[in-house]
């Protein structure tokens, strides 16, 4: 019996144990197996492990996405972690090439998968408060949100937690270093029934522009002085 003679379920089921190089692989032979790689009902999970992956076409992004993953570790990717002004030339315009791509892969989920139920994004540098906030907008059935050593996070994504998160039960928001205690209490009194964790994140040093630190210096001279 040939593959092709085989149902759309069965075919479905089967594309599911594959990964996303393996499914466009298989697409690639026949007009029926592109079919099935095309049906909505095959990406209901995604899970993405580098910035390059997000740019590759062997992936659908539609209204049946449920649950997505972004994480990266690797060494390069530890450059976008450094404060914007500690970068030299080369490490600036690599981190605006992962910031572009992050951006508009995001933008593209808010478009085309309003009934995303859960978002986790793991050493993501470049994941900014707006995308955040329009993801909450756009994404209404948003559930669990999950964050993690993403250093641009802010209050700001609290905030927009408290005006938009309605659906929301699950919150973590661990080692990211820019969000303080005065925003996890707002979230943990205008949203009580939400399952907040931030381990490590508001014992954190948080970023600071150099004026800032250079004055925060001076004051600390000066308390040793007296």
């Amino acid at each position: 019996m040939h593959i092709t003679q085989l149902n759309r379920e069965c075919l479905l089921h089967l594309f599911s144990f594959l990964d996303k190089n393996s499914r466009k692989n298989l697409a690639k032979t026949c007009h029926k197996l592109l079919e099935v790689f095309e049906d909505p009902l095959l990406w209901s999970l995604l899970n993405f492990h580098s910035p390059v992956e997000l740019k590759k076409d062997n992936f659908l992004l539609g209204p049946a996405l449920k649950y997505l993953s972004i994480c990266w570790y690797s060494e390069r990717v530890k450059v976008c972690n450094i404060e914007d002004w500690m970068k030299n030339s080369f490490q600036r315009d690599f981190c605006n090439r992962h910031e572009n791509t992050v951006r508009d892969f995001l933008l593209q989920v808010c478009n085309r998968c309003p009934n995303l139920l859960s978002l986790t994004l793991s050493g993501c540098g470049h994941v900014t408060d707006d995308s955040i906030l329009l993801l909450l907008k756009s994404c209404p059935k948003l559930r669990t949100l999950k964050l993690e050593n993403c250093v641009r996070i802010t209050d700001r994504t609290l905030q927009a937690v408290t005006l938009h998160g309605g659906a929301l039960h699950t919150l973590h928001v661990d080692f990211c270093r820019n969000i303080t205690q005065a925003g996890l209490q707002r979230v943990r009194e205008q949203c009580p029934s939400v399952m907040l964790r931030a381990e490590r994140s508001a014992n954190m040093i948080p970023d600071s522009q150099p004026e800032k630190k250079l004055m925060l210096e001076r004051a600390a001279r000066k308390l040793i002085q007296l």
